[in-house]
């Protein structure tokens, strides 16, 4: 099977390492790629946006099965294109991908049919969002309704914080286009964690769930970041919360999506906050996570390959197993999420590779004169494997212990905060 693996970070280069295991794999080809994913697959620079130029490359270099990687070409119709061309993707189409691309569409959905989620109100003028968030009452939190690199929910403690996140989204255009209308929201109280499922149309199969460190700072401190570490497993999503969340979740939103004419077909990634009352809906995704793809792969038993080619041609797969215990943890630029120099050269990732049970992803790095070089703000995903998470944590931070770039942040505290399971 040729496979087109689209984008170029490091949920992609997990995807890769994954997927190169398989013996079904007759060649990869990953656009746009990155140096870690190079080891894996041909690379050819076509951006992940470039819509056309990922068409032709499917149909012109014989692919068989497309796996999407990011959200953008999701919520801009690469599915619908390849599908048009008789392409077998892995990934929704644009509708269905709406999921992730509008914040609005997504809660007016869970309203419809009765998916649990936080009370919240749409707006699209910033006077009348302000006189809302006084209606709802602080804690809240305010969302850009469109897409925004996992940085445009803003928890607000107070009014006034709510107030210079509306100017944000609305006046200032800090995400563009995306906060031009807003969701307010009603502040949840509980455990996150992110829940993901393959997603067949009506039917479904549970993949697990990953809990994540959003803040910048030990402790949860800080501003929110893309994600810097995970952990897996989660004590929290035992059994029977799983089947909960498919029977609460998973299954009404994916049959409404299909009632609606939008049926889905990949991997449906849910935000959850676990609650008193019971596991609540934050966001949807339509892709898999970063960090969280990283644990999910080293985990998951068995060869992904089929499993993957099964959901894209409409087949539901066995449901996969999970091995050991997994900590991711982001090694990112300092400075990040805020400005950040690039370019500046890495040590120790062959000597951290070498430790067993330990996968380095490469997440913002390039080539420059021969030397591997930070090129983004979150660099690279170190993530280790072991019988629990206190041990995956000890062989993760060893691994980090060698890797060296000037400006080198991480949390220490991933998964410092799992229960035994």
């Amino acid at each position: 099977m040729k496979v087109l693996l689209v984008g170029g970070g490091v949920r992609e280069h997990a995807l890769a390492w994954k997927i190169a295991q398989s013996p079904l794999l007759d060649g990869l080809l990953a656009a746009p790629g990155n140096p870690g994913i190079a080891r894996h697959a041909e690379c050819v620079p076509v951006k992940a946006e470039d819509i056309d130029g990922l068409l032709r490359l499917a149909v012109d270099g014989g692919v068989d099965l497309t796996i999407v990687g990011p959200e953008i070409p999701l919520v801009a119709g690469l599915a619908d294109r390849l599908a048009d061309e008789g392409r077998a993707v892995f990934g929704p189409s644009a509708r269905a991908a709406a999921l992730e691309g509008s914040k609005a569409f997504a809660k007016d959905l869970m309203r419809r049919y009765g998916v649990p989620t936080a009370p919240f109100a749409v707006f699209e003028d910033a006077a009348a969002a302000r006189r809302g968030c006084r209606e709802l009452g602080a804690p809240l939190v305010v969302k850009a309704d469109g897409l925004a690199a996992g940085k445009g929910a803003i928890v607000c403690a107070t009014l006034e914080q709510a107030d210079d996140a509306i100017a944000a989204c609305m006046e200032r255009r800090e995400f563009g286009v995306a906060g031009a209308r807003v969701v307010i929201e009603q502040f949840l109280r509980g455990q996150e964690a992110s829940f993901f499922a393959l997603v067949v149309d009506e039917d479904a199969v549970p993949l697990g769930a990953v809990e994540d460190h959003k803040s910048v700072w030990d402790g949860d401190r800080g501003p929110n970041t893309g994600g810097m570490g995970a952990f897996a497993p989660v004590a929290s999503v035992d059994a029977p919360m799983q089947a909960r969340i498919m029977r609460e979740i998973v299954r009404p939103t994916v049959r409404g999506l299909a009632c609606e004419g939008a049926p889905y077909r990949g991997v449906l990634y849910v935000g959850l906050m676990l609650t008193a009352e019971g596991p609540m809906v934050i966001e949807f995704n339509c892709r898999f996570g970063d960090p969280e793809c990283q644990v999910l792969m080293v985990r998951l038993q068995g060869d992904v390959l089929p499993v993957l080619s099964d959901v894209a041609r409409g087949k539901t797969p066995p449901p996969l197993g999970a091995s050991r215990a997994a900590v991711c943890v982001s090694l990112v630029s300092g400075g990040y999420p805020g400005p950040y120099a690039t370019g500046i050269p890495i040590a120790g990732v062959a000597d951290a590779e070498r430790r067993a049970d330990v996968c380095v992803f490469h997440a913002g790095t390039a080539m420059k004169e021969g030397r591997l070089v930070t090129a983004g703000g979150r660099v690279l995903s170190v993530t280790a494997l072991a019988d629990d998470v206190p041990a995956a944590r000890v062989r993760a931070y060893e691994a980090v212990q060698g890797i060296r770039f000037e400006g080198m942040h991480y949390r220490r505290d991933i998964g410092r905060r799992a229960r035994p399971v």
